[in-house]
């Protein structure tokens, strides 16, 4: 029996794939929420907050649509094929900032640290810029897709700094 080259094996069920990927960056995604959700109910509320918070209603469907969004942008990238070094970079950058993406929420509210929240959002943000430059040498559309999310984590790096400055 021989092992499969992953490299060369077409997509013959695109949409399998597709679902797979999303629900898998979903899902992982919402992990380092799901883990630290008490700190968001005892020990986040007690911090003071900048007048730009938005309520602690918005963060789930935001990111529920940022991780979506990023299935969606590494599906296309991977879909490029993996002989394509251009594609094995970008998809090592995207691994990257979903590593740190995931951490983030441990080092913020797990250590109830928003100092360490800094220490991981900003090297996230430097990520998501380099990902989005090496997809966008494969394809456009995924690094596309994954503008918002760099929208949306600056605005998190900005929130993150103004509580650790507040507190």
């Amino acid at each position: 029996m021989s092992a499969v080259n992953w490299r060369s094996l077409p997509d013959r069920r695109p949409f399998v794939t597709l679902s797979s990927v999303v629900v898998a960056c979903v899902l992982l995604g919402a992990a380092g929420g799901l883990i630290t959700a008490p700190q968001i109910e005892t020990w986040y509320t007690t911090l003071d907050k900048p007048g730009f918070t938005p309520p602690n209603w918005v963060f789930g469907p935001v990111w529920t649509v940022l991780y979506a969004f990023q299935g969606l942008a590494a599906w296309l990238v991977w879909r490029a094929g993996l002989d394509d070094r251009r594609v094995r970079v970008a998809l090592g950058l995207f691994v990257v900032q979903f590593v740190l993406n995931v951490a983030w929420s441990p080092a913020f509210f797990g250590l109830e640290s928003p100092v360490l929240g800094l220490v991981v959002i900003v090297p996230l943000w430097l990520a998501i810029v380099a990902t989005i430059g090496a997809a966008a040498y494969v394809e456009r559309r995924a690094a596309a897709l994954l503008v918002p999310y760099l929208a949306w984590v600056s605005f998190a790096t900005a929130l993150n700094y103004a509580i650790w400055t507040l507190n």
